[in-house]
């Protein structure tokens, strides 16, 4: 097994094969965690941008285990490439109850599915996805483990200069789609306590890879001369393979009720110090607009990495192996992060 460590990272990634490698090769410390939380591996929602990473990562991880990914698959050829990587696949609309009936009944759950991006153009929707199907999900598989996708997103604003929102404070979050994050979490936390299901509620500040995120977003800017806003000046991001290797340890952590985990990178970073750094990687000076406020969605992630340690990829290669991938114009995913949004409406 090729095992990924800080020793071994690349100095660039080449293409999107380079990449899919790299966010799919297990740490050590990923396979002993798995061993601890033994059978087969459920991903619901697996065909988001992150789904794939964690379903391909989790079979590298124990390959004698079925990962079994469901979704919608509305995407061409996702099925395919998570073939290609032993993961089998069913399509299912989580909505629907008979059919949500009728999936596997695996030991092990990572729970990926919601919807964000277009909230605001059907919040209805927005609230069934994200509350309505966690409480079905929760209720059909009262025998697993589960492991929630959530958001730091369902924290009030932090002061910049403190720590980050820590798991003891109460959610209070702005806008309808953070709140139905809050519902999702709730839904989980309500039937974790009434049916003694072991969960984690996997509060992630900002993944990234080379095709998206926050740093994807201001490199990009820099690179084509665009202002950089810093009102909302300071952001937690972490590599998306770390981010899908946690999850996947949280299986192993897990509690009756279900508990809430902070995950990010351990650093509070200025987004105006990572547009200069851009700059000087792409050789652009980077126009800034905007005055930074003082709070922002930040996130402190010491229980994480008192439980993981510190993630593997470092701040200093992301952004590296950012600024190569932009400026080489490199495929994106087209969907920059809003992470300037302060009201809450995506």
């Amino acid at each position: 097994m090729n095992l990924l460590d800080r020793a071994n990272l690349p100095e660039h990634v080449a293409d999107l094969d380079a990449l899919a490698d790299l966010m799919c090769r297990p740490t050590r410390a990923l396979v002993d965690d798995l061993a601890r939380a033994p059978g087969d591996i459920l991903v619901l929602g697996v065909a988001g941008k992150m789904g794939p990473t964690l379903a391909a990562l989790a079979k590298a991880a124990a390959p004698d285990r079925r990962v079994v990914g469901v979704a919608r698959f509305s995407e061409p050829g996702l099925k395919e490439w998570l073939a290609s990587r032993e993961v089998e696949t069913i399509s299912c609309d989580l909505l629907d109850e008979v059919a949500l009936s009728s999936l596997p009944q695996l030991p092990n759950i990572v729970f990926m599915a919601g919807r964000k991006f277009g909230a605001e153009g059907d919040l209805a929707l927005t609230w069934a996805m994200n509350v309505h199907v966690p409480a079905l999900v929760a209720q059909a598989f009262p025998n697993s483990r589960i492991v929630t996708f959530s958001t730091g997103c369902v924290y009030p604003f932090v002061p910049v200069t403190g720590r980050g929102a820590a798991e003891d404070m109460q959610p209070d979050a702005p806008g309808e789609y953070a709140q139905s994050c809050i519902g999702r979490e709730r839904m989980f936390e309500y039937f974790s306590a009434r049916l003694g299901t072991p969960g984690r509620l996997f509060r992630l500040n900002y993944a990234i890879d080379m095709r998206y995120g926050v740093l994807y977003d201001i490199a990009a800017k820099v690179r084509a001369g665009l202002p950089v806003d810093v009102t909302m000046g300071h952001v937690n991001v972490i590599w998306q393979g770390d981010a899908c290797a946690q999850a996947l340890r949280c299986l192993a952590h897990c509690t009756v009720p279900a508990s809430p985990i902070n995950v990010s990178g351990p650093e509070i970073l200025a987004v105006r110090d990572l547009a200069q750094r851009f700059g000087e990687a792409l050789g652009r000076e980077p126009v800034i607009t905007g005055r930074e406020a003082a709070t922002a969605w930040l996130t402190d992630t010491s229980l994480a990495v008192g439980l993981f340690g510190p993630p593997a990829v470092d701040l200093d290669h992301m952004i590296a192996w950012t600024a190569d991938w932009v400026s080489r114009e490199m495929p994106s995913h087209g969907k920059p992060t809003k992470f300037e949004v302060r009201d809450g409406r995506y």
